[in-house]
């Protein structure tokens, strides 16, 4: 996925910022603790399709 479409797309569930995972192959978005796919170089932005991520534990 090309990195100038973080410019414009924006979460479904809350419109907030994404942030892109190139490991993972996923755009994040940290408010709502969502990943959405990447799947043959296009995002799967459905809320129904996306992975709960867990907050990163400070100890």
């Amino acid at each position: 996925m090309e990195k100038r479409y973080l410019n414009i797309l924006v979460c479904p569930n809350c419109k907030g910022g994404l942030s892109l995972d190139e490991v993972a192959n996923e755009l994040i978005c940290d408010l709502d603790k969502l990943a959405f796919p990447i799947q043959d170089g296009i995002a799967v932005m459905l809320i129904d399709q996306a992975r709960q991520i867990m907050p990163a534990v400070n100890p």
